[in-house]
C-alpha cells in the first residue's frame, strides 16, 4: 500500500515516519519547497526525540519520500491523510482553509478510488465540508470517481510522539463505509497485531473524541492549578493534596501537576474551538470557559510572585530563566507560559537571561534581541538577582545548588514547575517560591550544598 500525507509539520512528519517504519510506502507533501528540500537532505524542521533517525532510516530504505507535487502523490496513492494546520481564527474557531484546500486538490487530481482521511484536528462536521469540496472539484472535471472520507485524529504527546504512535492507547477511526473500514484495518494491522485497539465509530463521533480528550486533559490541569492557588492561601501543600487525590483510581495521578498553565499547539486551540462549536450550536460550555479562564490567569502567577517580591519595581532586575518550551522534550513555544512571563518581565523593566536545551532558536523568533540567550544553564545566573524555572527539563531537577548560590546575587528561586522541595531549599539557604505551597524562610544554619 502507498499512502500520501499532506502537511509535513509535526503531525505529518511523525505519522509519515511511523507508517514507513512498519513497512508502508509513504510520500509526504508540503507546499513549502525549502522545507521539502531540507527534508530530502535529512534536515528536520522540528525537534522530537527519535524522529530524525527514523526519517533517515526509512528514506534510505526507500519507504519514505518528500515532495511538493500533490498531483503526483494523490494519483499514486489509495489513501490521502490531511495533516495540515488548523490555526485558530480571531473568534477562536478552527480555520479550515488549509484542510479544504487539500480536499480540493484531491478532487482535482485523483484518478481512482481514494480514501481521504483527516488527521488534522478539525471541528465536528468538517468531514461533510471535505466531502463537498472533493465532490465540487470532481463535478468541475465532469468525472465520476468513488471516494470516501474518514476521520483519524492523532493523540500524540510532544516529546513522546514516536512511542505514542507505535504503541498507542487506542486508534480512533471515524468512517461510514465498509470499503473505508477495510482499508483502515489493513493500514493499522501492524499495530493491532501487537494488541493496540482500533475503535471504529461514525465520523462525527471521531471528530468529537479528539476535542473531548484534549478538553478533559486541559480541565485536569486547570483544576489542579485552581486548587494549588487556594492551597497557598489557606496553608495547604498542593503536592501532598495531589498525591492524596491521585491515589483514587477514578482520578489518577496524570495531568494533576500544578504549574504555570498549559500551552502548546493543541490544548489552548482545541479548548477554544470546542467552546466556539458549542456557541454555534447555542450551547454554553461553562466548564471549559472556566478552564480557559483559569489557564490565562495561571500563566502570570509566577510573574506576579516575582513582581510582588520586588514590591512592583522590577526595573534593572536581572532574571535568570531556565526553560522556554511549553514542555520538556520539544522546542515548541506555541502558547508557552514562558512567552507571557518573559514579556511581562520585560514590560516591567527587568533584564532576562534565558537557557533552554533545544528551544533557543525558536525563542529568537519571539523575543529577538530583547533578551540574552545563554548556551549553558548556569550562565543565566551570572549577576542575576534570581532564578525562574519555567520548564521542567530533566537537567534542571538535580542542579548544583552550590553553584546556583555562588552565581546569584541572592539565593532566590521562583519555581513554576515545583521540581524542588520547599523544606530542602530552605535548609540550603534559599528563598524559594513555587506553586500551591507557601514560601518558607531559609534556615539560619543551612546544609552544605
Amino acid at each position: 500500500m502507498k499512502i500520501t500525507i499532506v502537511g509535513s509539520g509535526y503531525v505529518g512528519l511523525v505519522t509519515g515516519a511511523c507508517f514507513s517504519e512498519v513497512g508502508i510506502n509513504v510520500v509526504c507533501v508540503d507546499i513549502d519547497s525549502k522545507k521539502i528540500e531540507n527534508l530530502n537532505k535529512g534536515i528536520i524542521p522540528i525537534y522530537e526525540p527519535g524522529l530524525e533517525d527514523m526519517i533517515t532510516r526509512n528514506m534510505n530504505k526507500g519507504r519514505l519520500s518528500f515532495t511538493t507535487s500533490i498531483e503526483t502523490a494523490v494519483k499514486e496513492s489509495e489513501v490521502v491523510f490531511i495533516s495540515v494546520g488548523t490555526p485558530p481564527d480571531e473568534d477562536g474557531s478552527a480555520d479550515l482553509k488549509y484542510v479544504l484546500a487539500v480536499a480540493r486538490d484531491c478532487g482535482k487530481h485523483m484518478t481512482d478510488y481514494t480514501l481521504i482521511v483527516t488527521k488534522s484536528t478539525v471541528p465536528v462536521g468538517t468531514s461533510l465540508k471535505v466531502k463537498e469540496a472533493v465532490q465540487d472539484e470532481l463535478n468541475k472535471r465532469n468525472v465520476s470517481i468513488e471516494f470516501d472520507v474518514a476521520s483519524n485524529p492523532e493523540f500524540l504527546k510532544e516529546g513522546a510522539a514516536i512511542n505514542d504512535f507505535l504503541k498507542p492507547d487506542r486508534i480512533v477511526v471515524g468512517l461510514n463505509s465498509e470499503r473505508a473500514e477495510s482499508l483502515m484495518s489493513s493500514l493499522y494491522k501492524p499495530f493491532t497485531l501487537n494488541g493496540h485497539p482500533v475503535i471504529f465509530m461514525d465520523i462525527v463521533s471521531a471528530e468529537m473524541t479528539k476535542y473531548a480528550a484534549n478538553a478533559m486533559l486541559a480541565t485536569k490541569i486547570s483544576f489542579i492549578n485552581d486548587i494549588a492557588n487556594l492551597c497557598e492561601i489557606v496553608g495547604a501543600d498542593v503536592n501532598k493534596v495531589r498525591k492524596g487525590i491521585g491515589s483514587d483510581t477514578r482520578i489518577g495521578h496524570k495531568f494533576i501537576y500544578p504549574g504555570i498553565g498549559y500551552g502548546g499547539s493543541c490544548f489552548p486551540k482545541d479548548v477554544q474551538a470546542l467552546i466556539r462549536t458549542a456557541d454555534e450550536n447555542n450551547y454554553n460550555l461553562q466548564v471549559l470557559q472556566a478552564v480557559e479562564s483559569v489557564n490565562k490567569y495561571q500563566k502570570l502567577v509566577l510573574f506576579n510572585k516575582i513582581n510582588s517580591y520586588y514590591n512592583g519595581d522590577l526595573k534593572g532586575k536581572t532574571i535568570g530563566v531556565w526553560g522556554l518550551s511549553f514542555k520538556p522534550q520539544t522546542d515548541d513555544m506555541r502558547e508557552a507560559p514562558a512567552l507571557y512571563i518573559i514579556n511581562s518581565l520585560l514590560e516591567a523593566g527587568a533584564v532576562v537571561k534565558a537557557y533552554d536545551p533545544v528551544a533557543l532558536e525558536e525563542a529568537k523568533h519571539h523575543f529577538g534581541d530583547r533578551i540574552t540567550y545563554c548556551d549553558e544553564q548556569y550562565e543565566t545566573l551570572i549577576d542575576a538577582d534570581c532564578l525562574a524555572i519555567l520548564t521542567e527539563w530533566p537537567e534542571f531537577k538535580f542542579p548544583s545548588f552550590k553553584i546556583i548560590k555562588k552565581l546569584l546575587s541572592k539565593p532566590l528561586v521562583f519555581d513554576g514547575r515545583n521540581i524542588y522541595d520547599r523544606d530542602e531549599m530552605a535548609k540550603y539557604g534559599f528563598e524559594y517560591f513555587c506553586i500551591g505551597v507557601r514560601s518558607k524562610k531559609p534556615e539560619l544554619e543551612t546544609l552544605s550544598v
